[in-house]
């Protein structure tokens, strides 16, 4: 293993999205990740082949039967050897399966127990079924982005699942564990998606209580409704993204597209917003993409292209800094953040469910 977090143990119960992506970052920094998975194969919502299930890369796998006295005991001892769990169960499953914090804690009273759910560990709907789109629509999220006079558009599952869910939580049992170490105290994690997605609103919460957001969709400064922070469609069916908030860096867009700024009205006058954006799109229209990124990429405009998934990592910007690899043939992210002395790493490609169960017996216990 290599990364800053070499010699961290980390438990992760096997589950789907939020949960093993959390579990990923942290085996791409240098953890050592165990998914505990089900001896039965289980309902992922998606079905990966093996090669493409990402969220397992960097891991290893141990199957257990958590039905069984016998598997129940094993995952305790491991569970008593580990720094951290992740869990990503409705609430009182861990405790019903013997497993729950109380336990585990006492135990090991060193251990960071990650709990990550969609609605938290209490509430009104903490033990109802839901998934990202449910969670971020719950927090103004859905409700602020999209076109005017159209429903709410879907940011995929980024916001809830990813950014409100598994980047909280890997925060979390990273500030947890810096505790453990310097108090010998472990602590529950309780990181709800919902909560997540919230505190990720908080610029927008802050402008809107200033009387900035207008509460319509698409018609605020960073939700497409400025005609300096959008996408256009080019004239090969293509699309192009300028974002120059700043004033010079508005000037500098339209000094390169040859139009005089000086016939236009004030760059944040929102009446005339559409007047400009309408002038923008025209103009785009007359040139393919690739015209665009000649005359743009790289300045001072806030421009980039629209790239597809199959195309991102074949732009000049991401084959120097290596934003992408593949690994067995399987293309993928490279592991983010960088740092400079102890670089992660993908450790391996992902493991079949208990492929590793002998290996992590003699390693761990």
């Amino acid at each position: 293993m290599s990364g800053p977090l070499k010699g961290i143990k980390i438990i992760e119960m096997a589950g789907i999205g939020p949960g093993p992506f959390c579990g990923m970052l942290l085996a791409d920094m240098g953890a050592d990740v165990v998914r505990v998975d089900r001896v039965s194969s289980h309902d992922k919502g998606i079905n990966f082949s093996p090669e493409f299930d990402l969220l397992n890369r960097s891991k290893r796998s141990i199957a257990v039967d958590l039905k069984t006295d016998e598997g129940l005991q094993t995952v305790l001892k491991l569970i008593g050897k580990t720094d951290g769990l992740i869990e990503g169960f409705r609430p009182g499953v861990m405790e019903r399966l013997g497993l729950g914090a109380d336990v585990c804690m006492q135990l090991n009273p060193k251990l960071c127990f990650g709990r990550i759910t969609g609605w938290g560990q209490h509430g009104p709907l903490a033990n109802a079924a839901g998934h990202d789109l449910n969670y971020i629509s719950l927090t103004g999220v859905t409700h602020s982005m999209g076109r005017p006079h159209h429903k709410p558009m879907i940011p995929l599952n980024l916001i809830g699942d990813f950014g409100g869910g598994a980047l909280y939580l890997a925060m979390g049992l990273l500030a947890a564990l810096l505790h453990a170490k310097q108090s010998g105290k472990g602590q529950v994690v309780d990181a709800a998606m919902v909560d997540g997605a919230a505190s990720l609103m908080t610029m927008q919460y802050a402008i809107a209580q200033m009387g900035q957001w207008s509460g319509g969709r698409g018609q605020n400064i960073l939700d497409g409704g400025a005609p300096f922070y959008d996408v256009y469609e080019t004239s090969d069916g293509k699309y192009i993204s300028i974002a120059p908030i700043e004033k010079k860096f508005y000037e500098e867009l339209m000094s390169r597209l040859e139009i005089d700024i000086q016939e236009l009205p004030p760059q944040n006058s929102q009446e005339h917003w559409n007047q400009v954006k309408t002038k923008l799109e025209k103009l785009f229209l007359t040139q393919t993409r690739d015209h665009w990124c000649s005359l743009l990429e790289g300045t001072d405009a806030c421009f980039a292209p629209v790239l597809d998934l199959m195309e991102t990592d074949k732009h000049q910007h991401h084959v120097e800094r290596q934003t992408y690899t593949r690994v067995q043939g399987v293309l993928q992210a490279q592991p983010a953040p960088r740092f400079s002395h102890t670089p992660s790493a993908i450790q391996n490609p992902p493991h079949l469910a208990g492929a590793d169960s002998e290996q992590i017996l003699k390693d761990w216990l």
